[in-house]
């Protein structure tokens, strides 16, 4: 799957099958629910789990926990806009 068919999936009720939870979790963040979201990625250890669990912390306001989460993936930074580093994540993720 591609950026492209990835994103036009959101028009869809449900997301595409077999999407990993941090990719689902991108999805469902995209069709506006955080809480969704945010559920996917609350307990998940790996590196790409806490990446999106740091950008959704972000989104939320929640910069000092955002931090947290993005120090426990290992990094320092983030994309200059919320769009951005959406896009980052999923073309990572769908690599």
């Amino acid at each position: 799957m591609h950026v492209e068919e990835f994103r036009a999936s959101v028009t869809h009720e449900i997301p595409p099958e077999g999407l990993p939870a941090p990719l689902a979790a991108l999805w469902w963040d995209a069709k506006g629910d955080w809480v969704q979201a945010h559920g996917l990625v609350d307990e998940l250890e790996s590196k790409e789990g806490m990446s999106v669990h740091a950008y959704l912390h972000r989104k939320e306001g929640a910069t000092s926990n955002a931090t947290y989460w993005y120090e426990r993936a290992g990094r320092k930074f983030h994309r200059a806009t919320l769009e951005d580093e959406w896009q980052a994540l999923v073309e990572g993720l769908l690599g």
